[in-house]
């Protein structure tokens, strides 16, 4: 089942593609990091039909398997996005398996019924919106943290596995907190960390923080990554999904 060759899935932003050297990488797993509103769930709802696509057109010719942890998948944006690339809106839906996951033993167990559905038909993508938020309900509390971390561990490296199994992308969002260490610098502006530690920090290939600009637009930045520079890109939140910022006259 190993394709020799990896594709690489369009973001629907040129310049976010180039930063991310052609897009999101299919075999292994990008993390989408950042506050509320700054374009996780939007960058998911554009790849979740994006991945459809010719790879001519950068798509990735597969299904999409959505798992959502906080409600907040909507199947109108994929419509809208399935217009933007001439693509028929009922087929692009029916092309994503969405799945609600409702505790974080759940959200493990959809992963067996996402294994089941890749060995039967062409998949292109996995999303996971998001990897980390039932952890936090689920396991509270300092006492918890190994429990969670092992859990979260075990989750990770199954998407390891499936990603390099089907050689399918995976994206991932994660939440940010303030690092205790950043009580002092609270003005240094940088100070929100990721949410998992290492465990997530060694399983996701290529990590991307996501900040706010003005307007509409979002910055891109490459937080960690095995072979791309650490550089940022400016991308839009636009009706029709994803896209490049308008040129200001």
């Amino acid at each position: 089942m190993r394709r020799s060759e990896l594709v690489c899935i369009t973001t629907g932003s040129k310049q976010l593609d180039t930063l991310l050297g052609g897009g999101i990488e299919t075999g292994s797993i990008t993390e989408l990091f950042g506050e509320f509103r700054t374009g996780k769930s939007q960058i998911c709802h554009t790849l979740a039909v994006t991945c459809q696509l010719p790879t001519s057109m950068g798509g990735g010719e597969g299904k999409c398997l959505y798992i959502d942890t906080e409600g907040t998948f909507r199947p109108v944006r994929l419509l809208a996005v399935a217009e933007r690339y001439g693509l028929n809106g009922e087929e692009v839906l029916d092309n994503v398996a969405y799945a609600r996951a409702y505790n974080a033993d759940h959200q493990q167990q959809l992963l067996l019924t996402a294994s089941a559905l890749m060995a039967e038909s062409r998949f292109a993508l996995l999303i996971v919106d998001s990897c980390t938020a039932l952890y936090r309900t689920d396991f509270n509390g300092r006492g918890e943290l190994s429990a969670r971390q092992g859990h979260l561990g075990k989750f990770l490296r199954t998407l390891l596995r499936l990603a390099d199994e089907y050689g399918i992308a995976v994206v991932v969002t994660n939440q940010v907190m303030s690092s205790p260490d950043a009580a002092g610098a609270m003005f240094a502006g940088n100070d929100k960390k990721p949410i998992g530690g290492n465990i997530m920090a060694h399983a996701s290939t290529t990590r991307l923080q996501l900040r706010k600009g003005r307007g509409n637009t979002r910055i891109c930045k490459i937080y960690d990554s095995p072979c791309l520079p650490e550089s940022e890109a400016q991308f839009a939140i636009l009706a029709s999904g994803i896209g490049d910022p308008e040129e200001e006259e």
